[in-house]
Order: structure tokens, then C-alpha cells, then sequence
């Protein structure tokens, strides 16, 4: 599924990211690597999806979400 699927207070793992080397590069660089583990904080339609993972909070644009992949944690 995708980030921007998930709902709020769930998490995930990051499963792959996709895209050009551009976007690749950036997302990776701010810590979304496939097997990280994140929690979705907030996820309001036509906002950003805010994200919690290694101790940093992190905002991601609807058109970001579509690139990454991730696999839900069930509790």
C-alpha cells in the first residue's frame, strides 16, 4: 500500500521507495529507507502525512506518498 494510505496513530515498515534518483536520493536522505518502521501522526486529506520515525518528525507531500510503499503493523 501506500504512505499516503494509512491512517492515523497506525504503523508501518517502508517496503520500497520508487521513483527517479532525485527523489530517491531525498526521501532516503531524510531517514524513509526501506525496513524502517514509522507511525502515522497525522493524515488529513489534502494535507501533508505526518510521520514519526527515528526520533524525528517528518512531513511528507500527498504527491511524496505516492512513491512510497509501505506494509502495515498490525498491533
Amino acid at each position: 500500500m501506500k504512505l499516503g494510505e494509512l491512517k492515523e496513530n497506525s504503523e508501518a515498515v517502508v517496503s520500497g521507495i520508487s521513483g527517479d534518483a532525485r527523489f530517491v536520493g531525498r526521501i532516503t536522505s531524510i531517514g524513509l529507507t526501506p525496513g524502517c518502521h514509522i507511525s502515522i501522526v497525522k493524515n488529513d486529506k489534502n494535507r501533508p502525512v505526518l510521520l514519526y520515525s527515528r526520533d524525528t518528525m517528518i512531513a511528507v507531500n500527498r504527491k511524496e506518498c505516492e512513491g512510497i510503499e509501505v506494509t502495515e503493523v498490525r498491533a
